[in-house]
């Protein structure tokens, strides 16, 4: 119970409308959720709470109130319980919307997950329904519906559901990626991107090998390019160079971001004049900043957005004619909506890859980023540990305290050098912040507090505070996270000195969405660079989190937890190593590919025909999975011979496509035998002859490139007309893909010729050769999240694989984890 009323000396004074605030309301629920999730997190639930509204979420149903224990127990001690009967009353309603009408039930899921198990559909139906009976009608109405797709299981064994909408939304995804990736119209003049490598060069900036070919990429004729960079690996530089070159050429450069801090970074360190998705979305709306052909719209921090907002944002595009850039790091914090589109995205139409990390002086730092970017968190932990950057206390309170005093013996020591306090809940930021002022108060770096009405509730603000914005305003040039340091304040209004450099002036009736600026959560801190980091460490975070925290400093970061959230290192490092990647709809193999296309066409969703990237896969074989590494062909043992397709006589239309196909594929290895580079009407040819193949046999296309590049052989013989061959071949690679066994079985037979191959390196002395495989072998395994029914039959295989499960990591992490061993281990002989 809180007063309305400020209480003084003379005791109750005038009421303050602040408490009425509707931001005050939604901080107070925004703060619930992060308690609430925080813990399910500790707890390891999988469940999320979203403290917006469902009218905010689009979702038909009618909110509850809650009903804690002692409510619960009024009707039997015969006490009336008004708000347990309208608790009641809201469930029935909902559950008889829900039985008219399952797909809101769909649609709600779906909202924040793209594919869902059956306990999370009776999780939400309990909820949504009045009595035991309710809630049967509730489920059997939802599993009946044609709305619900099942997808098969995922890598805990576990079915798994999506819905029609979910499948449309990512075919729509799809579909405007590929027309995007389809235009060749946005070239730039060589001489253009010359002279702005030139220019950046006369300024100090010299691009490395990997940015000059992100460089090269980005700024080419299609009208998708996308970048998966690590953590620090220089994108925004690169991006810079980039816009110089498209403006030189003529093209308007926009930028956008998820968040107001991330566009932010992104406009200062490229020079791209950016802003919030939400905003520029909310302006096409309205008719206004309309993109064009001559437009590039460049998409920071890619893997945090949806697919359903990655879907209208890249439809956009196509319609208007622009060229969509997307800049991004799956790895880092995960889309906060359903999806995970840039993952999506990047998988079917190939990226540039920054992976030399700049951001980082010291090697070894260096080494854990390229760490923790590969789901290596553990590593990572251990080497800031070595270097005594890793602080246990007794308790949170405790290594909060001792967080502070080192921030603030820093802050006097190096006060030119930048730093941020880091954590996982506004909660916990708001502790933090308060405990940095009091060590400024302490030395006398603060003027006089001054009272401020603040959207979040009062806060005493003065003179050297630090603050952060909240709320986009254009008129001032802040976004959500620019952050400041206060030059004057009065409770009408404050001056502030931006650390852009700019300064901004507004009074307390126009804007009012601020706070203390000396904490962030994680999510305010991705795109961040600062020279000095300090992370608290609590519950909730997992693996995505610990990589945006601990890759934010250029110097050095200090990593502080209670024994009271983890008992010892060894449980600090499991939760800080939890991967939470979201998943898409099309993960999952369906049981047939001609099934899902069928289901596809009598829904009218039409999905591309992905043979389209066939050419490119041949171009750049690390694109594959296991590119770069051809073992000797073997035939397939598992196979039946009544499954293959070649031992029934073969149509003449599939016969003259193989061939087709053949003839392009052939070509092209000649030209790569000759250490000649592939011509363009080449790819052409071997593009339009995969669409010819995929015309007559659904995914032809992608299974011979397949078998294909398992034995090349394949090619020569088909272009001569010898079809057989490849045609059992495709049906061995069909089988394979639609097969997570057979999948598992295909894995474990490159893993070990990868090992082998490693091994005869090392015995070779070619250690750089063995550093190279290595690495690729850790990105194959912490690569099996796209696949999770593999994920899930390879653990059968632990055991080949040379794998302990017992101790309670996945199977990605058991591998990455043998290879990393396995490479200090050599690292240590060559010592």
């Amino acid at each position: 119970m809180l007063a309305m009323r400020d209480v003084g000396p003379e005791g109750f004074g005038k009421k303050n409308r602040g408490w009425n605030s509707t931001e005050l309301l939604k901080d107070w629920r925004e703060a619930w959720s992060a308690h609430v999730n925080e813990r399910m997190a500790e707890l390891g639930l999988e469940g999320r709470i979203d403290h917006r509204s469902y009218e905010a979420q689009g979702i038909a149903l009618e909110p509850q109130h809650k009903i804690g224990p002692a409510a619960s127990r009024r009707p039997e001690q015969g006490l009336e319980a008004e708000r347990i009967e309208d608790h009641a009353r809201i469930a029935r309603d909902n559950g008889e919307k829900i039985i008219a009408n399952p797909s809101i039930a769909l649609d709600a899921i779906t909202r924040q997950q793209a594919t869902f198990t059956t306990r999370d559909l009776a999780v939400f139906a309990f909820r949504h329904s009045d009595g035991k009976e309710q809630f049967d009608q509730v489920m059997t109405a939802v599993r009946a519906s044609p709305e619900l797709v099942a997808l098969g299981k995922d890598g805990r064994d576990q079915e798994r559901f999506t819905s029609r909408d979910m499948i449309a939304v990512e075919a729509r995804l799809e579909r405007s990626a590929g027309a995007l990736a389809a235009r060749d119209g946005h070239g730039i003049a060589d001489r253009q991107r010359d002279a702005a490598i030139g220019a950046a060069q006369g300024r100090g900036l010299v691009l490395s090998a990997e940015q000059r070919d992100a460089l090269d990429h980005i700024t080419g004729r299609k009208g998708l390019a996308s970048v998966v960079g690590y953590a620090g690996s220089g994108k925004s530089a690169m991006l810079g160079v980039a816009r110089e070159a498209w403006e030189r050429q003529g093209y308007q450069v926009r930028g956008a971001a998820l968040s107001g801090i991330a566009a932010e970074n992104l406009e200062g360190g490229s020079g791209i004049q950016s802003r919030t998705l939400a905003s520029l979305e909310h302006a096409w709306g309205q008719g206004r900043e309309q993109l064009g052909p001559r437009d590039v719209l460049v998409v920071d921090e890619a893997g945090m957005i949806g697919s359903r907002q990655m879907e209208r944002v890249l439809s956009q595009a196509r319609d208007a004619g622009a060229k969509v850039v997307m800049i991004g790091d799956p790895e880092q914090l995960q889309a906060i909506e359903a999806g995970a589109a840039f993952r999506s995205v990047t998988e079917r139409h190939g990226a540039a890859e920054i992976t030399e990390i700049r951001r980082q002086r010291e090697d070894w730092q260096r080494d854990a980023t390229r760490a923790l970017a590969t789901g290596r968190t553990g590593e990572a932990i251990h080497a800031y540990d070595g270097k005594g950057m890793v602080h246990a206390a007794d308790t949170r309170e405790q290594a909060r305290g001792e967080l502070v005093d080192g921030w603030d013996r820093q802050r006097q020591a190096e006060p030119g050098k930048s730093r941020i306090i880091l954590t996982h809940t506004n909660a916990e930021v708001r502790e933090l912040n308060e405990e940095a002022r009091g060590r400024l108060r302490a030395t006398g770096d603060l003027g006089d507090d001054v009272t401020f009405s603040a959207d979040r509730g009062t806060r005493a603000f003065a003179r050297g505070d630090r603050l952060m914005f909240l709320r986009n305003e254009r008129s001032l040039g802040v976004k959500n996270g620019t952050l400041g340091t206060i030059e004057q304040v009065s409770a009408e209004g404050m001056k502030v000195r931006l650390d852009s450099g700019a300064r901004v002036a507004f009074d307390a009736k126009d804007y009012a969405a601020v706070d203390h600026g000396y904490a962030a959560t994680f999510h305010k801190a991705q795109g961040v660079t600062v020279d000095h980091a300090h992370v608290l460490a609590t519950p909730g975070m997992d693996r995505h989190s610990a990589y945006v925290g601990m890759s934010r400093h250029r110097d050095d970061v200090q990593l502080h937890y209670g024994r009271d959230d983890f008992a010892d290192q060894r449980q600090l490092v499991r939760a800080m190593s939890r991967d939470r990647g979201k998943d898409m709809a099309g993960d999952y193999a369906r049981p047939e590919q001609d099934q899902a296309r069928a289901f596809a066409d009598r829904r009218e969703i039409r999905f591309p025909e992905l043979a389209r990237q066939v050419a490119e896969k041949v171009r750049d074989k690390a694109r594959g999975m296991f590119a770069g590494f051809r073992p000797k062909p073997t035939s397939e043992k598992t196979t039946s011979p009544e499954r293959i397709a070649a031992d029934r006589p073969l149509a003449p239309s599939q016969a003259r496509a193989i061939e087709r196909y053949g003839r392009a594929a052939a070509d092209i290895g000649r030209m790569r035998e000759k250490g000649l580079p592939v011509l363009a009407h080449q790819e052409q040819a071997l593009a339009k002859a995969g669409d010819a193949l995929d015309q007559v046999r659904p995914n032809g296309a992608r299974d011979l490139a397949s078998a294909i590049e398992r034995d090349p052989q394949l090619a020569r013989a088909a272009a001569e007309g010898n079809t057989g061959g490849a045609a059992k071949a495709m049906e061995v690679e069909r089988q394979v893909r639609i097969d997570p066994e057979k999948r598992a079985g295909r894995f474990v037979e490159q893993w070990q010729d990868m090992k082998a191959a490693r091994a005869s390196m090392e015995r070779a002395g070619d250690r750089a050769g063995a550093e190279k495989l290595g690495k690729r072998m850790e990105s194959i395994a912490g690569g099996l999240h796209r696949d999770p029914q593999l994920e899930s039959a390879l653990k059968r295989h632990a055991p080949e694989l040379a794998l302990n499960m017992e101790r309670g990591r996945s199977i990605r992490q058991e591998l990455a984890q043998s290879v990393g061993q396995g490479r200090d281990r050599d690292r240590g002989m060559s010592r």
